[in-house]
């Protein structure tokens, strides 16, 4: 590791944070223990998870889009974890790109390791502010069986939803019904998510219109999730009947989080799509004597 100081921004999408890492040439290498480090909330900058910008042709696991799109998103969750994607981290990554002058406002493409994802930045409001990001996020799998998930002295039946990850989805009256999520809900049966799963408790605010909690895999409770928020719209809408496929309508849910409101539309072709806010909160370098510590 350099003995320069390395450059990072810090950054959010509906308050679930990153640490933003720029390195255009993967000249880093980020092992699990740094990573974790540059999340913790105490002794490192803090976030959910981090953000590696890697062009993708530099990248062995993105070389192969390196036609499709030029940035690949190589995510972290906070525990130093691999992910295949990040919603609200795709937003982010993207206000990053149009921050630093590398994407401009209208359409562009990320690589995920769950694919190439279709971005949409907004035209700014007449006050300057960022216009909200929008996000082809794929299609969701539904691999079906029966799944459970505990919820305090019992258990309540869950949706398996796959954005890319892994999601079991829970339908509850009460979001407090879900107790303290820091610490992952036991799932049943393992041999569903053999690598874990992110769970999401649900509850109704109206019509087309939900609330969520989420314990991510890997950081514990978030604030927000945006591959959780379209694999909750696509549990709710089946829950009450709507599968855009069969009725050739497009369906749109309001999801609320604890850190603002995602909008989630599933096309009758399948895709989805999520519409939300991103941030760029602060930007500086890391000192070399601190990272001579923590990528040790």
């Amino acid at each position: 590791m350099s003995t320069a100081p390395l450059a990072f921004l810090k950054g959010h999408g509906t308050e679930n944070d990153f640490v933003i890492l720029p390195d255009p040439g993967n000249a880093l290498e980020l092992s699990p223990s740094a990573v974790a480090r540059l999340c913790d909330r105490r002794a490192g900058i803090g976030g959910d998870g981090l953000l590696h910008v890697v062009r993708s042709a530099a990248h062995p696991e993105a070389a192969a889009m390196a036609g499709e799109a030029e940035w690949f998103m190589d995510y972290r969750n906070g525990d130093g974890s691999v992910a295949e994607m990040c919603g609200n981290g795709v937003r982010v990554f993207a206000r990053y790109l149009q921050r630093a002058g590398l994407a401009a406002e209208g359409d562009l493409a990320v690589a995920t390791r769950a694919g190439v994802r279709r971005v949409h930045i907004a035209k700014a409001g007449p006050d300057g502010t960022p216009g909200e990001i929008t996000v082809g996020m794929g299609r969701a799998l539904l691999p079906g069986g029966e799944v459970t998930v505990s919820v305090g002295d019992g258990t309540r039946p869950a949706r398996n939803v796959n954005m890319g990850n892994p999601h079991a989805v829970v339908f509850v009256s009460d979001l407090a019904e879900a107790g303290d999520l820091h610490t992952a809900p036991e799932v049943r049966p393992a041999s569903a998510y053999p690598d874990g799963t992110n769970v999401e408790f649900v509850a109704d605010r109206g019509r087309r219109h939900v609330a969520m909690r989420v314990h991510e895999r890997g950081s514990g409770e978030t604030r927000s999730c945006g591959t959780g928020a379209c694999a909750v719209m696509v549990a709710a809408a089946r829950r009450d009947g709507a599968d855009p496929a069969v009725s050739g309508r497009p369906e749109t849910y309001a999801v609320d989080l604890p850190g603002g409101r995602l909008t989630v539309t599933e096309r009758p072709d399948g895709e989805i799509e999520m519409t939300g806010p991103a941030e760029i909160v602060a930007e500086g370098t890391l000192d070399p004597d601190w990272l001579a510590i923590a990528f040790a």
